[in-house]
């Protein structure tokens, strides 16, 4: 019998094994969530560096927030790591939800 933890990393590496055979080449967006926190990073797989990340771990992030796993708190990662990926030249990306559901 699986944990559910290695549930989770096998639902994981089924969605990036499908990203991969897609996205052809392009750089992957990459949400982590959890009951407390929000984070984002835009990497690139090929050169296997982190180009742009956000969390609600930050303080300017976390500023004027009042909880840091609701949707304005999404909304503001989002916008975040929107701002520091175009800064680094991204402007296309792949949406990596790793192994959580997203409707």
């Amino acid at each position: 019998m699986l944990t559910t933890r290695e549930k989770h990393m096998r639902r994981t590496m089924r969605n990036r094994a499908k990203l991969r055979k897609t996205a052809e080449g392009k750089i992957r967006l990459s949400v982590a969530r959890s009951g407390k926190n929000i984070s984002a990073q835009v990497i690139d797989d090929e050169k296997g560096i982190t180009l742009a990340s956000a969390s609600t771990l930050e303080k300017d992030v976390r500023k004027g927030l009042k909880s840091t796993s609701t949707v304005e708190a999404a909304a503001k990662v989002g916008k975040t790591v929107a701002e520091r990926a175009k800064k680094a030249g991204v402007e296309d990306v792949v949406f990596d939800r790793g192994g959580y559901v997203f409707h």
